[in-house]
């Protein structure tokens, strides 16, 4: 599986971005699909997660309500929407797949077996 992110870019506090991922090599419907992110000098961290479905996702506390991760499964993409954007959110975000067609909340970086390359988010106050 070959996974491409994009969307980063500069914002200032309070607007929004949306990033894709656009995913290839396997049946996209097979895929539990994750979003991560990793700010300079942290580790890096969940965001959200998807489902093959799109009916069961999940998020980090501190973007509940502010971030909606869906996808589209007839172009193989996944999106994270982001309003209301924070310098706190200023992070390289990670996109990841996962053979996994269940609903079970996958939120373990380790348990993930595709990344993409990383689109960086620079949120300015």
């Amino acid at each position: 599986v070959q996974l491409q992110a994009s969307g980063g870019g500069a914002a200032q506090a309070g607007d929004s971005l949306r990033l894709s991922c656009a995913a290839s090599g396997r049946t996209f419907t097979n895929l539990y699909m994750g979003w991560f992110r990793q700010a300079p000098g942290k580790v890096r961290e969940f965001v959200a997660t998807i489902n093959w479905s799109g009916a069961s996702t999940s998020y980090e506390e501190s973007v509940k309500g502010r971030f909606t991760i869906s996808r589209d499964n007839a172009k193989s993409t996944v999106f994270l929407q982001m309003n209301n954007l924070k310098p706190e959110d200023s992070a390289v975000y990670y996109c990841a797949a996962k053979y996994y067609h269940g609903s079970y909340s996958i939120r373990t970086q380790s348990d993930y077996e595709y990344w993409g390359q990383g689109t960086l988010v620079t949120v300015s106050s």
